[in-house]
């Protein structure tokens, strides 16, 4: 299940929350049979409104980095961006609690290995983790992906990051392109696309 923007924020500050916040309060079933079915049209109503807004942000999108906005810098464990100047970066947030996140690294891992010969770079930041839950992640799974820390929060913040995965592309000049918000197959159309045209374009 894809996050709201909601859910993300709630992450921030507490990742168990995306899972517990909205169970916590348990309606009481009321005594009787009218005031049952009122709930029960009420309930039913609820969860189609709940269904449209995550259909609504299903399949994941495409957006352009503004005209007139600078990239950030970027320099923490793991990763800095200045020295990948003449590749193409993706910058993958993720955390270890963020389902699609697991479920679209294997296609991250498959498009950085196919394409690496023509300067692809790919590096899963992981948002505010520990570093031991991190390990015991990459331990677990057979992906190789290079891995970056944002222990604070503060790279995912600077590119505007609130919603998992969110993937950002870096031309070959160090300038940010555009993110991409959601969970995609990054070997299949048409993100593969997306990557190719960048790769095409010259270093200026």
């Amino acid at each position: 299940m894809r996050q709201t923007a909601w859910q993300a924020r709630q992450a921030e500050s507490d990742p168990a929350a995306i899972v517990t916040q909205p169970t916590r309060t348990a309606l009481a079933a009321p005594a009787d049979a009218a005031a049952r079915r009122r709930l029960l049209r009420w309930t039913l109503g609820a969860c189609t409104a709940l269904a449209g807004v995550a259909h609504a942000q299903d399949p994941a999108t495409r957006r352009p980095w503004p005209a007139r906005r600078p990239t950030p810098r970027v320099d923490v464990p793991g990763l800095r961006l200045a020295d990948l100047t003449g590749r193409v970066v993706l910058l993958n947030f993720w955390a270890t609690w963020c389902e699609p996140c697991r479920s679209e690294m294997p296609s991250l891992q498959t498009l950085a290995q196919r394409l690496a010969p023509e300067g692809l770079s790919v590096v899963a930041v992981n948002f505010k983790e520990a570093e031991a839950a991190i390990q015991r992640f990459t331990q677990a799974s057979p992906l190789s992906l290079p891995v970056a820390r944002d222990p604070d929060g503060d790279v995912a913040k600077s590119f505007a990051v609130n919603i998992f995965p969110t993937t950002v592309a870096i031309a070959r000049n160090g300038r940010a392109a555009f993110s991409v918000v959601g969970a995609v197959d990054w070997t299949g159309d048409p993100a593969y696309r997306w990557v190719a045209d960048l790769l095409a374009q010259r270093h200026k």
